[in-house]
C-alpha cells in the first residue's frame, strides 16, 4: 500500500511598514537568528533581507524591506523602488503597524502605506506589533475590527515581536495561507544572503548604536576582504564610507578611540554570528555625497 506524500506549501512573504515598527525584529523572531539589524533608530534597513522558515509541510521565504518613507536622496529612492519590486513578487504581504501609535491615532489607516496596497492581488495580513507596550490591550480589538471592515486585509493579528507573543500564531496563519507547491530552498537554509552581507550589516548596526543621528545615516559599510583561513582567525577588512571629512573625524574619534570601539563591538557580534574567531580591520573612507551619486550607489550595491 502506497503512503500518501504530504502536500507542501511555499510562499514569498513581503514584510512592509513604516520605519521603526519592528519589521526586522519580527523577521529575526520568526527565523530565530540575527539576520536583520535592529536599532532604536528608524530607517535602519536599507536592502531587502531574505530569511527562510521551513516546517515539515511549509516553507515561508520572508523579505524584510526598508521602512516606507518619502525619499529625500538617491539612496532612499532606490530603497523605495526595492519595496515596490518586493510587493510585485510576493505571494503574501505582511503589513506591520505600531500598535501604540495606531491606538493613539485611533486608526490603522496610513496615507503612505494604503495606496501601495490597494492595487495588490496578493492576500494582505495586518500585524499589530508592540502589543507589549500597549497599556489597554482590549483596545486592539477595535483596530482589528477596523482591518476586517476595511476589506483590504485577508487576516489580522496582534503580536509582540520583541518578546515573541503570538509570533508562532502568525507563522501558522501564514503557512495556512500559502499556496501549494514544492520547497524552493533546502530546509536547513536560513537565508540566501552571503556571510559578507551579514558581516557588513553587523558593523553598520554597531555604528547606528554608538553614534549620533547625522553619522549613521551618512555611512555605508563595504566588505573588501573576507578570508576563511583553514587555521587561526578569519580575516575581514571593511571600508566604512562617509560623506564628509568631519564625519570621518567623529567616527575615528580622538586617537582612534571611536573606531576601535566600533571594531571591538562589531568583532564580538561577527564572531557570534559566524561561530568563528576573526581579525577585523576597519578603514574609514570619504566619498562626497555618495547617497546621491548613481555610480557610487551602484558600487555599494544599491
Amino acid at each position: 500500500m502506497s503512503t500518501a506524500v504530504p502536500t507542501t506549501r511555499c510562499a514569498h512573504v513581503a514584510i512592509i511598514g513604516r520605519p521603526n515598527v519592528g519589521k526586522s525584529t519580527l523577521l529575526n523572531a520568526i527565523i530565530g537568528s540575527h539576520l536583520s539589524i535592529v536599532t532604536s533608530k528608524p530607517q535602519t534597513t536599507r536592502r531587502r533581507v531574505l530569511g527562510i522558515h521551513t516546517t515539515d509541510t511549509a516553507q515561508l521565504i520572508f523579505v524584510d524591506t526598508p521602512g516606507i518613507l518619502i525619499p529625500r536622496y538617491g539612496m532612499q529612492e532606490r530603497m523605495m523602488a526595492e519595496v515596490g519590486d518586493t510587493l510585485d513578487m510576493a505571494d503574501i504581504i505582511v503589513v506591520v503597524v505600531d500598535a501604540v501609535k495606531a491606538q493613539k491615532r485611533g486608526t490603522i489607516e496610513d496615507p503612505m502605506l494604503w495606496p501601495l496596497l490597494q492595487q495588490r492581488t496578493a492576500p494582505i495580513v495586518l500585524v499589530l506589533n508592540k502589543m507589549d507596550a500597549v497599556p489597554m490591550k482590549r483596545e486592539a480589538a477595535v483596530l482589528i475590527e477596523q482591518a476586517r471592515l476595511s476589506g483590504l486585509f485577508a487576516r489580522a493579528i496582534a503580536i509582540s515581536a520583541a518578546d515573541g507573543t503570538y509570533v508562532a500564531d502568525l507563522v501558522s496563519m501564514l503557512c495556512e495561507m500559502s499556496p501549494e507547491g514544492p520547497f524552493l530552498y533546502d530546509p536547513e537554509m536560513l537565508s540566501t544572503q552571503p556571510e559578507r552581507f551579514f558581516v557588513g550589516e553587523l558593523i553598520r548596526e554597531v555604528i547606528f548604536e554608538r553614534f549620533r543621528d547625522e553619522i549613521p545615516y551618512a555611512t555605508e559599510v563595504q566588505i573588501v576582504e573576507f578570508k576563511e583561513r583553514t587555521q587561526g582567525k578569519w580575516y575581514i577588512a571593511a571600508d566604512i564610507v562617509v560623506e564628509r571629512e568631519t564625519q570621518k573625524a567623529i567616527l575615528i574619534g580622538a586617537q582612534g578611540t571611536g573606531l576601535r570601539g566600533v571594531g571591538s563591538q562589531a568583532r564580538e557580534a561577527i564572531e557570534e554570528h559566524l561561530q568563528h574567531s576573526v581579525y577585523l580591520e576597519l578603514f574609514v573612507k570619504v566619498r562626497n555625497d555618495w547617497r546621491n551619486d548613481r555610480t557610487q550607489l551602484a558600487s555599494l550595491g544599491f
